[in-house]
């Protein structure tokens, strides 16, 4: 490419990157596993806790053995939960300040406690959700062959971290 030319990428570049599908797989019910992600829930049967701890995913369901760390919800359930919760507190600060128009330290003492309580009770439903929503499209090895059929024994162990 000589130089000074812009660099171009179409849509058929991006589809070659694409992961393949493998259509004679049946579909996944993508709402009923957002629920059951939403409940905490597996997303496969709806029986098995998703987490072990508040926000520690179980490597697999204890129900049915669906395996469970393929997930990457990364940063995405934070990002959701601020976003929900900081539409939530300014409604509710607008609508209490034009109806009442109570003192500051009112509003503090109400709304901060009401911010944390939202962001600690929506956190790991979203993260469910967000799970769940890979599992029914088969994303990050969800439904992959290639990784489902491995053993758990077979992944590397986490070293651990030396404190300085």
């Amino acid at each position: 490419m000589p130089p000074g030319q812009p660099i171009t990428m179409s849509m058929h570049d991006l589809n070659q990157m694409a992961a393949p599908v493998d259509d004679s797989l049946p579909p996944r019910d993508v709402w009923q596993s957002l629920k059951r992600g939403w409940r905490q829930k597996c997303p496969c049967c709806g029986n098995g806790r998703i987490y072990g701890k508040f926000l520690k995913v179980n490597d697999v369901c204890s129900s049915c053995g669906t395996e469970l760390f393929h997930h990457r919800a990364d940063d995405a359930p934070p990002y959701f939960v601020m976003t929900i919760t900081g539409h939530v507190i300014v409604g509710g600060i607008l609508m209490t300040e034009k109806m009442f128009a109570p003192p500051v330290w009112v509003e503090l003492a109400v709304w901060l406690p009401v911010t944390v309580l939202l962001s600690l009770w929506l956190l790991p439903r979203v993260k469910g959700a967000l799970i769940g929503y890979q599992w029914a499209l088969r994303m990050h090895g969800f439904g992959n062959p290639a990784f489902d059929n491995d053993d758990l024994s077979r992944l590397p162990s986490a070293e651990p971290e030396a404190v300085k």
